[in-house]
């Protein structure tokens, strides 16, 4: 689903083009149009039918790799491109924690790619980079705490996620095991988000990211919902500040990719609703090309200091747009060509 998602954002995209498409074993030499099904709404670009599909490991023709195979082959993969000297864009969770690997949003941490110098440097016999782009349900944490943490200080979080269905993938789950049902665990998906974001939200100090100094805790479950992930999320904040605040904070924020109006950056990265029944998936997915994320319910907390419900399209911006905007900015900087 992320790799259709890759391709349909790739489209028509004015700085790349894609010239190669690799997959499984069970894809390989066959056209892409014979080898996938294609799930997305709209027809399957003309372009890509006729492409020959090969196998995820170099030579390929290409000047940089766009990568979504799943964790367990990504590694092995994604290492040999980075090997062979190609930019690795990345997806997976593969590489996401390697302590020397940025994890990427970029109008949260740009400054982690400060962490390439020492990639390269530390890694012998390579010559390419790999940079990652975080778990679905963390982006959209991460860029909601982001002006909380940087303005008033995050000491705590407990987010609880209600994820879609396309975050499993196709066929993904059973429709017997989701109808009339909320499936109360996804596989390491708690672990990811608890760990990811306090590497986000941490401070690049010299050739090492200083984790963030907060406490994260989440409990994930699975919704009958085709797209857009949301969170109820509970913070306690380092110093006493007005709910004006916070809400602005979150209506004002604003970073680098919008300062370089990168091609795939919403001009609002964060969306405020003030509405009492919103945000919502079917509503409020596709906020800002499905690039941004929206907030609603902001209001004081019983236990911690504010709560607040967070919604964001998970293929788009928690997937496949994410790692094509980090690749933007990549070229803004001068770090991909």
């Amino acid at each position: 689903m992320v790799g259709q998602r890759f391709i349909q954002l790739l489209e028509n995209h004015p700085q790349f083009e894609i010239t190669a498409l690799a997959a499984s074993d069970r894809s390989q030499g066959k056209q892409f149009q014979e080898a996938c099904t294609w799930r997305l709404p709209g027809e399957m670009p003309e372009f890509v039918r006729s492409m020959t599909v090969a196998a995820p490991e170099p030579p390929l023709d290409c000047e940089l790799i766009f990568s979504s195979l799943p964790g367990e082959i990504a590694r092995a993969s994604e290492g040999a491109f980075v090997a062979a000297g190609f930019p690795v864009i990345s997806n997976s969770s593969a590489f996401r924690m390697d302590a020397d690997v940025p994890l990427l949003i970029p109008e949260v941490n740009h400054e982690h790619l400060g962490l390439l110098d020492t990639q390269q440097a530390t890694r012998a016999g390579q010559s390419g980079y790999i940079v990652t782009n975080p778990n679905c349900s963390t982006i959209m944490l991460a860029l909601a705490l982001a002006p909380l943490h940087h303005k008033f200080g995050v000491e705590s979080v407990v987010a609880t996620t209600m994820q879609a269905l396309s975050g499993a993938g196709y066929p993904g789950v059973a429709s017997l095991a989701i109808s009339d049902n909320v499936l109360p665990f996804i596989d390491g998906e708690e672990e990811k988000i608890e760990q990811e974001t306090l590497k986000i939200l941490g401070r690049l100090q010299g050739t090492e990211i200083e984790m963030a100094p907060m406490a994260v805790s989440a409990q994930c479950h699975r919704v009958a919902v085709t797209d857009g992930h949301l969170a109820a999320v509970r913070v306690k904040l380092r110093r006493a500040v007005s709910i004006d605040e916070v809400s602005a904070a979150f209506a004002s924020f604003s970073s680098l990719p919008q300062d370089l109006a990168l091609h795939s950056a919403p001009q609002r990265p964060i969306i405020v609703r003030e509405e009492r029944d919103r945000p919502q998936p079917r509503l409020d997915r596709d906020a800002g090309n499905g690039m941004s994320v929206t907030i609603g319910r902001i209001l004081p907390d019983n236990v911690l200091d504010y709560r607040f419900v967070v919604l964001s399209h998970n293929t788009i911006r928690g997937a496949a747009g994410a790692a094509i905007l980090n690749a933007e900015l990549l070229i803004a900087l001068g770090k991909l060509k």
